[in-house]
């Protein structure tokens, strides 16, 4: 009799227990829907709202790593930066199983570049925006990014040798042509591969003649003719040294 009796309560509490958690599901896909008709709207502070309340309460069902990692998004289409890469970082640490990943890596990548500064600013957010970004495609060399990561890498790389190239006109406003040559010399070695090339080189010559040294300008321009594409840029650097022989 106590046997039956047991497996009554015990049944009756398996089928309780079932249709609570049931409950809960419907709850939280009702809570998850609400949040993604708010994040479509642009409604962002109400969708985070909402998907931290199901990241939260979901943690360890289907729906957590959607909720959080659409929480990351409602930060990252708010231009949130760093609370969107928080939320992110997250997700890739809790839940690396999870489909999002590759795509909250990818907005990661993408917070950093932009707190990317104009080119005259510190650039720290540039640097960890290209290591990010690299790291990214070692990690899925086929992604749907690719093309896209590569752009960004350019154009990162292009606005870090913006700034030596600069910096180095400076130097020569301040006739220490020393330094400016030793600039565009780092910027050579770094960025090889970046839009200032031609005229980094065409500048060092100019450095050389300007400081009074045009065997040295010579030298160069002989050891380098082959890296310089611009066959304008290259005639001016023979015509200046010419005009200063």
């Amino acid at each position: 009799m106590k046997k039956r009796y047991f497996l009554i309560i015990l049944t009756s509490f398996l089928i309780t227990s079932c249709s609570s958690t049931k409950l809960v599901d419907e709850d939280l896909q009702v809570q998850f829907d609400r949040a993604m008709g708010y994040l479509e709207k642009k409604r962002y502070l109400r969708a985070q709202e909402e998907f931290n309340n199901v990241a939260i309460r979901g943690l360890h069902t289907d729906l957590g790593d959607d909720a959080q990692f659409y929480l990351g998004e409602s930060y990252f289409l708010n231009k949130e930066y760093v609370l969107a890469m928080a939320e992110y970082d997250r997700l890739i640490r809790r839940m690396g199983f999870s489909d999002f990943v590759q795509k909250a890596r990818w907005r990661i990548c993408q917070s950093f570049v932009e707190q990317s500064p104009k080119y005259y600013h510190e650039q720290s957010s540039t640097e960890r925006a290209l290591s990010k970004l690299q790291e990214f495609l070692d990690d899925y060399p086929n992604t749907e990014f690719h093309e896209e990561a590569l752009t960004t890498i350019t154009e990162m790389r292009n606005k870090l040798s913006t700034k030596l190239f600069e910096s180095a006109r400076l130097y020569i406003k301040m006739e220490e042509y020393e330094s400016a040559i030793i600039t565009y010399e780092d910027l050579l070695a770094k960025y090889y591969d970046t839009e200032w090339v031609d005229d980094a080189h065409f500048q060092i010559v100019k450095c050389h003649v300007l400081s009074g040294d045009i065997d040295e300008a010579k030298e160069y321009l002989e050891n380098h003719r082959n890296q310089i594409s611009d066959d304008d840029l290259l005639t001016e650097a023979e015509s200046f040294i010419n005009k200063n022989n």
